[in-house]
């Protein structure tokens, strides 16, 4: 089966309203990122890719956001888990201006390791990723 664009998140996904406008989300994600001590590794926009080539489509973007004593602990914990770095905050922009991010808890990102260590870091990371939302959202 196709998915469509009406397709629901999988339940996983956590979304956060926001009234901010598509440009501005980004940078107060991007700022956020780095008042919480994460560190924004990359990111991906296929709306800015799609303007660059006179295409236009709804804003759309991928932050992903990570940072290195994190990044050795969960490999200490699992090398297969280190497919899941950096992790990732989805904006989308909607037809009326708004935008919204999501993303899946890092909790629930890395459970299927089954490592002790490394749900324990991932509770720390949760706290973390609610804040960087949230702020970033905030009126």
């Amino acid at each position: 089966m196709l998915a469509t664009g009406a397709s629901a998140a999988p339940p996983a996904v956590m979304t956060t309203a926001s009234g901010h406008g598509f440009d501005t989300l980004v940078s107060r994600l991007e700022a956020s990122i780095g008042r919480h001590k994460m560190g924004l590794v990359a990111q991906a926009s296929a709306s800015r890719g799609a303007a660059s080539r006179g295409v236009s489509i709804p804003g759309n973007a991928v932050l992903m956001v990570f940072r290195n004593d994190y990044a050795v602990r969960m490999l200490a914990a699992s090398v297969a888990a280190g497919i899941e770095a950096p992790l990732r905050l989805y904006v989308t922009e909607l037809p009326d201006g708004t935008t919204q991010v999501h993303y899946v808890a890092p909790s629930a990102v890395f459970a299927p390791y089954g490592s002790a260590a490394l749900d324990a870091m991932a509770r720390e990371l949760d706290p973390v990723f609610a804040k960087i939302v949230a702020d970033a959202a905030a009126p």
